[in-house]
């Protein structure tokens, strides 16, 4: 498994632990907006750090953290993800995976293994609209296969990032219905910076008041909806 980098200690990136951040190198999306260009374009990878080395450094937290969170680009794409996570498991650690869901097999794979305790899942929008916005062709059938798998069988969040122009709340009754019953779902404002396309480097988020039109119309789908 590709690893580009880690964070040794975070309060925010596993809802309600401290935790440290894994983040691998690829992904099979070319979301315009997404902030870790790095980790996603083949031409700005990271040299990968060892895997020895991020095992050795997790020996050294075990009881100093209550748990390690995979993010990316996307860690599905690595078939030897089951591996790496159980490793981490096997130190007896909290595992979050954030993923696309593009790879529900996998994902079902590692739930039936009970390999994961939370999983974070972007949702980019309707999925009439994901096309668009992540810039790859999209199966669809496994988008709604892995949100099937997360909200029955795992603690879970799913989220989206809105982008002035790209989503607008009238999407929102959509993407609604595709979580519909979902524990929590965090709604997160675009912050400019580095992004995979240059154009998305001056968009903006959206007003206060359309978020708050999203939150409400998400909050008929969703007990607990939170903004970032």
């Amino acid at each position: 498994m590709k690893i580009g980098g880690i964070e040794k200690f975070s309060t925010v990136d596993y809802p309600g632990h401290t935790s440290a951040a894994i983040f691998t190198i690829g992904c099979n999306m070319r979301c315009g907006y997404c902030h870790n260009p790095e980790l996603v374009l083949p031409e700005q990878y990271l040299d990968s750090l060892p895997v020895d080395e991020i095992v050795r450094f997790l020996h050294t937290r075990i009881g100093l953290l209550d748990g390690v969170t995979i993010s990316g680009g996307e860690p599905t794409i690595h078939n030897d993800l089951p591996e790496f996570v159980r490793m981490v498991k096997n130190m007896s650690y909290l595992v979050k995976l954030d993923t696309n869901g593009t790879h529900p097999r996998m994902l079902e794979q590692m739930l039936d293994d009970n390999l994961l305790d939370f999983v974070a899942m972007d949702i980019k929008g309707p999925l009439d609209m994901y096309q668009q916005i992540a810039a790859r062709p999209v199966d669809e059938a496994a988008i709604r296969d892995s949100i099937r798998l997360i909200k029955t069988r795992v603690a879970h969040e799913f989220r989206t990032t809105i982008v002035r122009g790209q989503l607008v709340p009238e999407d929102f009754d959509a993407i609604g219905q595709l979580v519909a019953g979902a524990e929590r779902y965090a709604l997160q404002y675009y912050r400019k910076g580095q992004t995979v396309s240059p154009q998305f480097q001056e968009a903006e988020g959206v007003s206060d008041h359309a978020m708050q039109q999203c939150c409400a119309i998400m909050s008929r789908y969703v007990k607990d909806v939170v903004v970032h």
